[in-house]
């Protein structure tokens, strides 16, 4: 169930847990993981596409094996925040990943990769090392993003 709105997000995970941040490019996905109290999100590993069908079999492989409870995939918005022709990519990837089970949140990454190279390129890190790195890094500040605007949410009234 993929979702723009971030309190409908959050109101399907009342508990919180674990999170996988998913930059998905055309030929990888960049993975991350944050931790159940949504405070930090960190690099976990990217996969490069084939089929949809195995790329879906990797991906359940890594949520089972995470406790995944929810995805935050990156959309690539133009810089006027329009659509492209990749935002329609990512949007029919998301409508596939329901397959998964899970709820799904869009996120706007219009800077994420320049961000995560800028950073690389001033721990002076090879283009090699940054090519290796970029995809899964940039799924770390997809991530980070969502999780500080999700913990910076009003907490409803319960009337306690």
């Amino acid at each position: 169930m993929a979702t723009l709105d971030l309190a409908g997000f959050a109101a399907v995970l009342p508990d919180g847990g674990r999170l996988a941040g998913l930059d998905a490019g055309t030929k990888t996905i960049g993975l991350a993981t944050c931790d159940a109290g949504w405070a930090f999100a960190a690099p976990h590993s990217t996969i490069a596409r084939t089929r949809f069908t195995a790329d879906l079999a990797l991906l359940r492989g890594f949520v089972a094996a995470e406790r995944i409870k929810g995805l935050v995939l990156g959309l690539p918005l133009s810089m006027d925040g329009s659509d492209s022709p990749r935002t329609q990519s990512v949007r029919a990837l998301a409508r596939n990943l329901d397959a998964l089970g899970l709820p799904l949140l869009l996120w706007d990454e219009r800077w994420s990769t320049q961000a995560v190279e800028r950073a690389m390129i001033a721990e002076d890190l090879s283009r090699r090392t940054r090519a290796e790195r970029v995809d899964r890094l940039a799924a770390a500040y997809i991530l980070q993003g969502a999780i500080d605007a999700l913990t910076r949410l009003p907490v409803p009234d319960t009337g306690d």
